[in-house]
């Protein structure tokens, strides 16, 4: 039995790339993330590894194209402006069906912004942040343990899809302190790439690309594509905490629903009964358990580190069947429990007057 270690989140999924057999990592240093290659520069190499500090954004997710596309397993992470810059060539990777993995440790924006926790940049994550028609699966994990397994899920995902995968976290899960246990990684199992550009000793050439100057052409890779991005919607994940006789439905995810779990547990201790549901994959979006849920509860309510944004996937799901209210905080402010908690006191009165 493997022994529980105390790590960072952002040293945590460093140490879970490794073991993930991770081969390269490209990227540039902005704050909340730095510490995961500052990790990578020292352990990545002694497993054989390469790091690399590209001399920008922009050029370190095209080294992640040309690593990727010879069958290893690669990995770029930032904070947010930084993944802003990398957004072309995420495109390109999706439209060239390069697998790899992409680290977004938030921080609060827009522009420069600061280096303070933000949940802004779900926008960008799961309706395609760069050019053309592309998904990419988004992990959202709430813990520095989640942080380490979802990284392990990734380069599987990412392989088994042979598109990018997003790991989405903020600036409190990568710079909290939590005991972490690895998981096995199932690296021994890979299958051989046939698509790579390995050579063609024997062979005809590979050839990787997202030029089709050809209409026809491009509309039938695109067909491709979203049926691709179809399937990948059978990886749904999610967690449901309290939801059993939950008479309000609190939807939030990574750390902020962990603040949620506690706001609930005041709520109970006064009879309101409240839920919690958890999206783990971002997208896809775990759209069928809300649509269920609001067949059930009286209302929902969403908490984000954001202006509104998940909200409106909410609202899809929910179809109108029951009111759904928003609690967002910006540019890095936190909320506590007692302020969630007084925002769903607010909601049951209201439902209880109806």
């Amino acid at each position: 039995m493997s022994k529980k270690i105390l790590m960072e989140g952002n040293e945590a999924i460093a140490e879970a790339a490794i073991r993930a057999d991770c081969k390269c990592y490209f990227g540039y240093p902005i704050t909340p993330q730095s510490e995961l290659p500052a990790y990578l520069s020292k352990h990545l190499p002694e497993k054989g590894g390469v790091f690399l500090q590209a001399e920008s954004e922009v050029a370190a997710i095209n080294m992640v194209y040309g690593a990727g596309g010879s069958g290893v397993r690669v990995m770029t992470s930032s904070s947010s402006p930084g993944i802003s810059l990398k957004q072309e060539g995420i495109s390109y990777l999706v439209g060239a069906e390069v697998p790899c993995v992409i680290v977004n440790i938030m921080r609060g924006g827009p522009g420069l912004g600061n280096i303070a926790p933000s949940q802004s940049d779900y926008f960008q994550a799961t309706k395609g942040g760069g050019h053309g028609d592309y998904k990419m699966i988004v992990l959202a994990p709430s813990s520095v343990q989640e942080a380490a397994d979802l990284t392990v899920d990734a380069f599987d995902l990412a392989d088994k899809y042979r598109n990018p995968v997003m790991i989405l976290g903020d600036g409190m899960l990568g710079q909290m302190m939590e005991p972490v246990e690895f998981k096995k990684s199932s690296k021994n199992n890979l299958k051989r790439k046939t698509w790579a550009t390995t050579g063609a000793k024997g062979r005809k050439p590979n050839v990787i690309n997202s030029l089709y100057l050809q209409p026809t052409e491009l509309e039938k890779v695109n067909k491709k594509l979203q049926k691709k991005f179809k399937s990948m919607e059978k990886e749904v994940r999610y967690e449901k905490f309290y939801m059993e006789d939950a008479e309000i439905a609190i939807i939030a995810y990574g750390t902020v629903a962990r603040i949620v779990k506690t706001s609930i547990e005041y709520a109970r201790k006064e009879g309101i009964k409240a839920g919690l549901i958890r999206p783990i994959t971002l997208y896809p979006f775990p759209r069928k358990v809300i649509e269920d849920a609001a067949n059930k509860i009286n209302s929902f309510l969403v908490v984000e580190l954001s202006a509104g944004q998940m909200v409106e996937d909410v609202k899809l799901a929910v179809n109108g069947k029951k009111d759904v209210y928003f609690y967002g905080k910006l540019g890095g402010v936190v909320p506590s429990p007692i302020e969630i908690y007084e925002k769903i006191k607010e909601i049951a009165l209201s439902s209880r007057k109806k």
